[in-house]
């Protein structure tokens, strides 16, 4: 492990003890991380902690307004990819082409999208996984047992309604820094609920 991975997961280690939250799970190799519930800013931190703490770096999709001044300068650094909401497809393209040579590639994506209550989940990290072959890592914060971490990792079955029961079953006792915003995981594609 090189120098700058070790300096990282020190800095993560004493920070989260500092905070009182703990990492917990198994650090996929390769993947599209399912990041929920996403109720609050202080995610991103928890998450970029996560990632330190076990020495890999994500590519968190965060809008691309974001991305100004040293802002934008310590997201770049710590693997941030700006997402332009408006038009995501040269993005993605690139990341999905990335994902085919890159032996560590890990994506995270906010599935809920934003961090206000909505009625679905986006379903960008569906269709990412489904037209790359990568497996699927739900990744999670939950407030009460202060823990951020990696859950199961599963290839998805292309049944849409099987596929997003296991992932609800596995978040339902998950609980957001701010739960009054936390969206159900449910895609459009399943209809209402």
């Amino acid at each position: 492990m090189n120098r700058h991975f070790l300096l990282r997961r020190s800095i993560a280690r004493v920070l989260l003890r500092l905070v009182r939250w703990r990492t917990v799970g198994e650090v996929p190799r390769k993947g599209v991380l399912v990041g929920a519930p996403h109720t609050s800013n202080w995610d991103w931190v928890l998450t970029l902690l996560l990632a330190w703490d076990n020495s890999v770096t994500i590519r968190l999709l965060v809008k691309q307004e974001f991305f100004k001044g040293p802002v934008g300068w310590f997201l770049r650094v710590t693997g941030s990819v700006p997402l332009d909401r408006a038009n995501p497809g040269a993005t993605i393209r690139q990341l999905i082409a990335d994902s085919k040579t890159d032996e560590t590639f890990l994506l995270g994506l906010a599935a809920e999208g934003t961090r206000s209550k909505s009625e679905y989940w986006k379903s960008g990290f569906y269709r990412i996984s489904q037209q790359t072959g990568l497996p699927v890592t739900l990744a999670f914060v939950d407030k009460p047992t202060r823990r951020v971490g990696w859950g199961p990792t599963f290839a998805l079955t292309g049944d849409v309604s099987a596929d997003m029961d296991r992932i609800r079953e596995f978040f339902a006792d998950k609980t957001g820094l701010r739960p009054e915003l936390t969206t159900t995981p449910r895609l459009k594609e399943e209809g209402p609920a």
